[in-house]
């Protein structure tokens, strides 16, 4: 006899045979760039090295800071695929906003690239061999490189976060307490962006890495989320 059992057995089969849709694989593909862009976090110590006084002058291994900036293209890239993955589903929400965040991401890149090539510089000052001479030029790239990041690695970002959570927020394609994090956590980041610009606080400080940690907390449970998840049933995604 055919049971009711053989049916849900035969429901679940097919449920796991079915092919992934293209709203569930953009889910998926978006939330795995977005766990790959925790990638950078050991160019906290790669880059040790080269915040050193008497870099130029010293010797040694340049490996270091030539991964960490590796890492850093790899998140610049990964920041502007986010973007365009969730382009589609998003500007069912808003085009405007949508647009905004693929923008806010390309400038957040532009400068984490321009950035690496500051610390590709004086890594070959002190590979030629220049000596004394450069280092003024070498501290000068290396502060360079410094407020660059502090532009397109906390005040982009909160501008970043604050578009995607309001998106998602409206759209309710993720739970909007999930949104919250994100829309809330970029003040946080901006004020801790502003204390350091007008030196309240220390750039690399304990108070510093404070301000981002709702807006750490959101990306990398957002790219969780998407991963196991999905998008939730929403009035936009309907007919996709």
């Amino acid at each position: 006899m055919y049971t009711t059992r053989n049916i849900a057995g035969d429901q679940a089969v097919a449920a796991k045979n079915a092919p992934m849709s293209s709203l569930r694989k953009t889910a998926l593909f978006a939330g795995l760039v977005y766990i790959l862009t925790f990638i950078s976090i050991p160019t906290l110590s790669l880059y040790q090295s080269i915040h050193d006084q008497n870099y130029v002058l010293g010797s040694g291994p340049d490996t270091p800071v030539i991964i960490g900036g590796l890492l850093e293209i790899i998140v610049a890239l990964s920041g502007i695929t986010t973007a365009i993955i969730l382009y589609p589903v998003l500007k069912r929400q808003s085009e405007r906003l949508a647009l905004g965040l693929v923008a806010a991401r390309v400038l957040e890149a532009s400068t984490m690239f321009v950035g690496f090539a500051f610390l590709l510089t004086a890594v070959t000052l002190r590979q030629e061999g220049v000596g004394a001479d450069a280092m003024v030029t070498s501290h000068a790239l290396v502060t360079l490189y410094d407020r660059i990041f502090l532009l397109g690695q906390a005040f982009i970002p909160a501008i970043d976060d604050m578009l995607l959570g309001i998106l998602l927020y409206k759209s309710r394609l993720v739970p909007r307490t999930l949104s919250l994090i994100g829309i809330i956590g970029a003040f946080p980041l901006i004020a801790g962006y502003l204390a350091v610009l007008f030196g309240h606080i220390e750039f690399r400080s304990v108070l510093s890495g404070l301000s981002a940690v709702m807006v750490a907390v959101f990306e990398f449970s957002l790219g969780i989320y998407l991963v196991v998840r999905g998008f939730k049933p929403s009035a936009i995604t309907a007919g996709m």
